[in-house]
């Protein structure tokens, strides 16, 4: 049986893992690449058997080769959470900027569609609420943030570049806080920090008096978004995710509930440039792909936190103790 071919980057990651998995049972042949600096292969040794899946160790900053056809390219190579691109600024920079140039030129080489994966963080600390994809966004280019933010930007920038210039198929995802397995306790966003803050019997920190707000969305409903955008003719920018939106501190007392956790609720100062606002027009993926989320907060967290309880004493004591939102 001869497979279409599809390549993901950031394959060993969060999302990356989870394509992997859509993809595969979706009958594909799945090329996975990732330099493994945020990522972990634990998330996809479960595919490393199968015949239609293959590993590349290697950084996409730098020059991509991969023989072969190639049908489709998801790029998700960046680091995403902000202790990591805190930690890594220069990197973070390069794999949306050097990587991304390079994954186009492959795609270009190999008539292949590409998917690029931008981020709710291009509307930056936004003074339009919610977010439609017409909106430009607020961005501090040289704040704490600026490494992250401008990197998806110009990732946009170029991919619509290369697409009005050498007519390349290419798909923009604006991606909106997601969650699930395979998240990493220490990668500083609130949902992992809360819960391994309430599963260690340590206080919940919330910055600030709690009062932003964020929109989570369940790790399968944005897969499923992905795919459909893929698959789709669509070329512009299209915001994935759940247009539910909460204060932080009412998701706190959430996850103190649902963990059973006899902590409160403490405060920290609040960092440079956290935005204040987080919440998706998600208008342009109903009518352009059918989509919407179909996992509410509830269902996807008793899964989450029960993915997190499986989670060693070694590992859940290792975190490092900072949080972002």
């Amino acid at each position: 049986m001869t497979r279409e071919r599809v390549l993901i980057t950031g394959a060993a990651g969060f999302l990356g893992s989870h394509l992997c998995d859509k993809f595969v049972k979706e009958g594909y042949h799945v090329i996975a690449m990732d330099n493994l600096v945020t990522g972990d292969m634990r998330n996809i040794e479960h595919l490393m058997k199968l015949e239609q899946f293959e590993f590349y160790h290697h950084d996409v900053s730098k020059y991509v080769h991969v023989p072969g056809e190639i049908k489709y390219i998801l790029h998700f190579a960046s680091p995403a959470s902000p202790i990591d691109y805190l930690k890594i600024p220069i990197q973070t920079l390069k794999v949306s900027s050097l990587g991304t140039h390079n994954i186009l030129g492959l795609a270009k080489a190999k008539k292949a569609r590409v998917l690029v994966a931008s981020t709710s963080e291009v509307y930056g600390d936004p003074v339009v609420h919610p977010q439609t994809e017409d909106y430009w966004g607020n961005v501090n280019p040289v704040g704490p943030r600026g490494c992250y933010d401008e990197a998806k930007r110009f990732m946009e920038a170029i991919t619509m570049a290369y697409h009005n210039v050498h007519g390349l198929e290419t798909r923009i995802i604006r991606i909106f806080n997601t969650y699930g397995p395979r998240m990493r306790l220490n990668d500083g966003r609130v949902l992992p920090a809360f819960i391994g803050q309430a599963l260690r019997g340590e206080d919940l920190t919330m910055f600030g008096d709690g009062s932003q707000t964020r929109s989570f969305c369940y790790v399968a409903d944005l897969v499923d978004g992905i795919y459909k955008l893929l698959l789709s003719d669509h070329h512009l920018p299209v915001n994935i995710g759940n247009p539910s939106e909460i204060t932080i501190k009412e998701f706190g007392e959430e996850i103190l509930k649902l963990t059973g956790a006899n902590q409160k609720l403490i405060s920290l100062p609040l960092p440079a440039d956290d935005p204040k606002q987080r919440k998706p027009d998600i208008t342009k993926a109903k009518a352009l792909l059918g989509w919407e989320p179909k996992v509410n907060r509830a269902e996807g967290l008793k899964i989450t936190f029960e993915y997190f309880k499986s989670l060693s004493k070694e590992e859940l004591f290792k975190t490092e103790h900072r949080q972002f939102s």
